[in-house]
């Protein structure tokens, strides 16, 4: 692993614990503005910033860059309520394309993933014997 990959993950991980405070502490508008501005710079390199600006200017993905830039606009400006409901619908739309490859690792790490795979587990054992 690359230090600049070692870097991305560690200011992501920084990113989401400073925006999950922000989230607990009642909406704290410079915790969750920091936790963004860390995620954005985390994801920036892990991915490179040449596919950063792609992935934020491809047409497909319009809507969910103008809802997260949205988002983050409004938190900036002391909505951080609204700001943040735009930004999860913004990173949805964004990172759909992602999802199945968040998906497997997460099935992979060795406690949270058998405690996410149970349930279709026990829902696949039932409709076997069914």
């Amino acid at each position: 692993m690359r230090s600049r990959d070692e870097i991305g993950i560690g200011l992501f991980g920084f990113g989401f614990f400073f925006s999950f405070l922000g989230i607990i502490l009642f909406f704290d508008r410079g915790l969750l503005a920091l936790g963004n501005i860390f995620c954005l710079l985390g994801v920036a390199l892990l991915l490179g910033w040449q596919s950063t600006w792609r992935l934020f200017t491809n047409k497909n993905n319009y809507k969910g860059s103008v809802s997260f830039l949205l988002g983050l606009f409004l938190i900036f400006v002391r909505w951080p309520i609204a700001g943040i409901i735009i930004e999860i619908f913004g990173c949805v739309n964004l990172f759909s394309v992602f999802w199945p490859s968040i998906k497997i690792f997460i099935f992979q790490v060795p406690v949270l993933g058998w405690i996410l795979q149970y349930p279709f587990m026990l829902l696949d054992h039932l409709t076997k014997r069914g």
